[in-house]
Formats: C-alpha cells, structure tokens, sequence
C-alpha cells in the first residue's frame, strides 16, 4: 500500500462553528461538503480534516455520539511566534502560550469553538545547546 494523503476526521457539534475556524484562522479551505459533512485541506503538507457533525448516520451507531475529545492536532512549522501573534491579533484565544522545552520544541495552542485542541511546533536547537 501507499498511502497518499492523511486525514484526521473529527465528530464536533457545531460543524459550521469548527469550519469557519479552520477556514478563517487556519488556512483551509472546503475541499467538499454535505449535510453533516465538510472535508477541509490546505495547499501544504497539513494533514486533511474531515469534519463530521455528531450524530451523522454515516458513522457506525456505536461512534456517532462520540466527540473530538482528547486528541490534539499538531502542525509542525516553521515561523510559529509569528503565527502565534497573527492569530492572537485576529481575536483568536490562545489557550497554550507560546513556550519552549528544553528538548528544542517550541509550541502553543488554540482551541477551536468545539474543544479542538489545534497545536502549532516548531522544532529549534534545544536549550544549553551551542548552534555554531
């Protein structure tokens, strides 16, 4: 097999909440979409959200009054302190300020209007490091 694409599908209650996050703050944009559905991508190498309403009959009984809950969506860039201020400056809470570890992972998150923990990195030298 090759696998030529990845998507992560997320069941929220609000779909048009949880699209029009992704599309205005992310920078996705609706692939496709139906009752109940939307199927979102960005010109980059993030991964592909499909959007689920909760309750859709396309998902088997046993999962369709299951939500997106504990799960965190990391895109791993580069430029994210940027990123961090665009979005801020755009209204959007940021529910993880950005920091650093010492294991050279910068990071930060936001949360979209259905709980969608959406996790920015970016990997640097780590701390205690000599870079030249």
């Amino acid at each position: 097999m090759q696998i030529t694409a990845s998507t992560v599908s997320l069941t929220v209650d609000d779909l048009a909440a949880s699209r029009w996050f992704f599309t205005t703050h992310l920078g996705y944009i609706e692939q496709a979409a139906a009752d109940g559905f939307a199927s979102l991508s960005r010109n980059d190498a993030a991964v592909d959200v499909v959007l689920l309403a909760r309750g859709n009959e396309v998902l088997p009984a046993d999962q369709r009054d299951q939500r997106a809950s504990g799960l965190i969506l990391a895109l791993t860039g580069t430029g994210i302190a940027d990123e961090e201020k665009r979005l801020r400056a755009a209204g959007v809470e940021i529910t993880m300020p950005l920091r650093e570890e010492p294991w050279g992972e910068r990071l930060f998150q936001v949360t979209d209007p259905n709980g969608v923990i959406v996790q920015f990195v970016e990997w640097v030298s780590p701390s205690g490091t000599d870079s030249a």
